[in-house]
């Protein structure tokens, strides 16, 4: 094997704490390790996009673009790199072509050098407009194929898409093989026919989550990979990335150079083990190697995230018999590779199957409009009865998405007001409206807030806080098990147990607190069939219906937002709307009355 340079892309900033503990890393527990970071020696260090947008505004309360100079300025010798979405951007839709050019001017001019630009379902129309405005601000285009297994994907496929991205001027290829499903030979494969067909660059990123990632970088290096994705071994293995260390060490070895600096990393690894146990409450438990990923695809960060949302749901035991039914979702949807945002249409659709007890009783608005074309072509045909369930008579979509969406910026910078205090704050709002309208309120109010963190119990180490005890009272004995907790607002928190076996929901509110922010529970449970309820905990995005109005069962009667996707509740009967118990932003529980018909 020829010795060379192997330049080195480290995630610990980004997708390394996605993975393993749901994006949630604060800023102020990034910037003590960025000195020793900038003189490592890293080729670039991934540190935005992905979720950590979404998570800034939603949970810690931080703005991100500041998130961004903040780094800029701490780490002014290495390449900034993100991973961008393609007409995506980082919300859950595709965009106008005039906020995408927005998105990456502003991302470039804050400090991103790499912009990692992909398409969800590899649909090239979809990349176009990003990779172009990429080159516009001078920066560097990376194309992206997102990695997947399904009987219509190969390595054929995979090339033509590559060639098509270096047509549209991307400056390298990376595969991102989000799920960890690559294997050796495959990988191998793959690199010697991009390096044969293009002149460009290739890099590699694959999750462990199957334990072959190491054997892939390995083997990515006799077909000529250039750069390599790890993670500093603090936060690598699981879902995450194989560990920077280790491959730094096993290619000094055979001779190869990355110019990475093994005593720096350590300072950094040694750091940030411990800022890990700061984030114990959200550690997934599937951190470590797990092969059933070969049947489930279920890529690292959705895995965590997943885990996580079921947990607060007070599910979390059925994970498993979510895990089962993502494979099928996935195949009724034309086999989109599962990474964001496909990996949550999927992933909330086969939740809500499982929770329901019923496969499509309830269909999310995020599949209907992917089962409509809205996200561009499915690699493979989709389930023809389910298309024609969730999209109706509307119209199919066969184009470019973006090509019915008209400029929408100057709208959206209308919309939002004076709220907005610069260019970014309505590209923020753009991404996520109704999280950034109240972040944006809350900044101007002072009462940004992050969610608290838990502390560690005395005497146990991170991770092990108990979450199974036995109390009595008043002589009878009681085993608790407590299976997740939600902080709904300021003024109340729900947590979800078992008590001797049988699930229990808690509400805990501030006593004295009437304002209109604080109604939220309270509801009686639904006891009849023409009672309408959720089957999971949310927020409610819009109500449909008032008193008085006659509907039909099937009609739409609210909207609710659930593990960041919006779903449409139907009535469940015909009759008249009796009684509507919730508003607009009210947060729901499972099995609440919501709306009554008679």
């Amino acid at each position: 094997m020829k010795h060379r340079k192997i330049h080195i892309t480290d995630v610990i900033l980004r997708d390394a704490h996605q993975s393993l503990i749901a994006t949630r890393m604060r800023t102020e527990d990034m910037l003590p390790a960025c000195e020793w970071l900038d003189q490592a020696g890293y080729w670039s260090l991934e540190c935005w996009g992905g979720a950590t947008f979404d998570a800034c505004v939603r949970f810690l309360k931080e703005d991100p673009w500041e998130r961004l100079r903040t780094l800029r300025k701490h780490l002014p010798n290495t390449r900034l790199q993100m991973l961008l979405r393609g007409q995506n951007l980082l919300g859950y839709r595709h965009y106008g072509d005039d906020v995408v050019e927005a998105f990456v001017a502003k991302a470039a001019e804050n400090g991103i050098d790499v912009f990692r630009i992909f398409d969800a379902l590899n649909d090239v129309r979809n990349l176009e407009t990003s990779i172009q405005a990429v080159k516009k601000a001078g920066k560097h285009a990376q194309g992206t194929l997102c990695y997947t297994v399904s009987p219509v994907h190969d390595t054929d496929t995979f090339l033509v898409q590559a060639k098509a991205m270096a047509d549209m001027g991307a400056d390298s290829i990376a595969i991102k093989d989000m799920a960890g499903l690559l294997t050796p030979a495959v990988t191998a494969e793959l690199v010697s026919k991009l390096k044969s067909t293009l002149n460009l660059p290739v890099f590699l990123h694959s999750h462990a989550t199957s334990g072959m990632a190491p054997m892939c970088q390995w083997a990515a290096l006799e077909p000529g990979v250039d750069h390599i994705d790890t993670a500093l071994s603090a936060f690598a293995g699981g879902t995450s990335h194989p560990p920077t260390e280790s491959l730094v060490s096993a290619l000094h070895d055979a001779g190869h150079d990355t110019g990475l600096n093994l005593e720096l990393l350590d300072k950094a690894t040694r750091y940030f083990r411990e800022v890990r146990k700061k984030y114990h409450q959200f550690e997934s438990d599937y951190n470590g190697v797990d092969t059933s990923v070969l049947l489930s695809q279920v890529p690292g960060g959705m895995m965590s995230n997943l885990a996580n949302q079921l947990k607060e749901q007070g599910a979390l035991n059925r994970i498993q018999e979510v895990f089962e039914e993502i494979p099928r979702v996935r195949k009724d949807l034309g086999y989109p590779p599962l990474v964001t945002p496909t990996s949550q249409i999927v992933g909330t659709q086969a939740v809500i199957n499982v929770l329901a007890g019923k496969r499509y009783d309830t269909v999310t608005n995020e599949v209907k409009k992917y089962l409509q074309g809205w996200y561009g072509a499915a690699p493979a045909q989709v389930d023809a009865e389910l298309q024609r369930r969730a999209v109706g008579k509307e119209d199919l979509i066969d184009e470019r998405p973006a090509n019915l969406i008209p400029r929408e910026l100057s709208e959206l910078r209308k919309d939002i007001g004076d709220l907005a205090e610069s260019d970014e704050d309505v590209l923020t709002y753009a991404m996520f409206p109704d999280q950034a309208r109240a972040f944006l309120q809350q900044r101007r109010d002072g009462t940004l807030q992050p969610e608290p963190l838990e502390p560690v119990a005395k005497g146990r180490s991170a991770g092990s806080v108990s979450t199974q005890f036995q109390i009595t009272v008043h002589g009878e004995s009681y085993d608790i098990h407590v299976t997740g907790a939600n902080p709904v607002s300021e003024t109340e928190r729900r947590f979800y147990m078992t008590v001797d076996g049988v699930p229990e929901e808690i509400h805990l509110a501030s006593l004295g607190d009437t304002s209109e922010g604080a109604r939220s529970g309270g509801r009686a449970r639904a006891s009849g069939e023409g009672q309408v309820t959720t089957s999971m905990p949310g927020n409610i995005v819009d109500v449909l219906v008032k008193e008085g109005d006659q509907v039909s069962a099937g009609d739409p009667v609210l909207i609710i937002e659930a593990m960041k996707m919006e779903t449409e509740v139907k009535a469940t009967i015909s009759g008249v709307v009796k009684a509507v118990n919730i508003a607009k932003g009210d947060r729901v529980a499972p099995g609440e009355s919501l709306i009554e018909i008679e």
